[in-house]
């Protein structure tokens, strides 16, 4: 019970990241709803000699959650919690966006304080797309998504069936609801003596961030890598880089609430020239 316990929910690319980064002598709890891709995974990870228990779990549920932080708790100190997964509008219609990506991180939010250790660390995978979104959102609609409580949250009027405009506009409303959440779950986790922080990728060369730039939007996004600073699509590594970062408890002791952004400077760039339409 003296080990510390990683816990990845998640198992794609950027999960996997993580996972090889701080997993190394630690307990490694990986957590996806797929189990054909969560085995996967596992069995990839203890051949490179990761100690790793697999559990599956379904995000939009709370129940589910609850029982993976029971499970992780179970088998030591909670000491990383890295929350990576989503579904994006080309994978996935609005309801299934918004219940994945907008309610499952607001019920790790929720759960996961618990649990986690004092001196522990949790990171959100939020999305630039929540920084794009952010200036032309009405602070009424900000205010609900950062305040609602958890069961109430998909019966707020503006996320109705058939309010939300299409796929797109579920995934932003529930990136930017990252941001605003996590900056609220920062006291609650800061009275087990821990941190929670969001990270902001860019456009990410994952199968994900694939099938996006294969997708209607793909045009566009390959605008935004070729005005960003980088010029260049991020990597997992990237995005396992800024995450260990954020989870040190020496390296990041003072970093809590806040969201980092990792996107090669794609959206000051955006910015810049007047945004997406200029």
């Amino acid at each position: 019970m003296d080990k510390d316990v990683v816990v990845i929910i998640g198992v794609g690319g950027m999960g996997l990241a993580i996972a090889r980064r701080i997993g190394s002598g630690r307990a490694v709890v990986l957590a996806d709803f797929n189990e054909a891709t969560l085995e996967a995974a596992a069995t990839q990870l203890r051949i490179e000699g990761h100690d790793v228990t697999a559990e599956r779990v379904d995000v939009s549920d709370r129940p589910s959650v609850a029982r993976l932080a029971d499970a992780a708790a179970a088998l030591g100190r909670v000491t990383h919690v890295a929350h990576t997964a989503g579904l994006s509008p080309v994978q996935a219609p609005t309801e299934a966006i918004l219940r994945v990506d907008l309610l499952g991180v607001a019920h790790v939010l929720d759960e996961f304080p618990r649990v986690i250790a004092p001196g522990g660390a949790g990171v959100v995978i939020a999305s630039m797309a929540g920084h794009m979104a952010a200036p032309s959102l009405p602070a009424e609609l900000q205010g609900a998504l950062a305040a609602t409580p958890t069961d109430q949250l998909l019966d707020l009027p503006f996320l109705a069936p058939g309010a939300v405009p299409n796929a797109g506009a579920a995934y932003s409303y529930a990136k930017r609801a990252n941001h605003l959440r996590v900056a609220r779950a920062a006291a609650t986790w800061g009275e087990r003596g821990a941190r929670i922080n969001s990270i902001s990728p860019g456009i990410i060369s994952t199968p994900m961030g694939a099938e996006e730039l294969a997708g209607e939007a793909g045009e566009q996004m390959r605008g935004m890598i070729a005005m960003s600073a980088a010029g260049r699509l991020g990597t997992p590594d990237d995005i396992a880089a800024a995450a260990a970062f954020l989870l040190d408890p020496q390296q990041a002791s003072f970093i809590t609430g806040t969201d980092l952004l990792v996107d090669g400077g794609t959206v000051p760039a955006v910015f810049a020239r007047g945004g997406l339409g200029g």
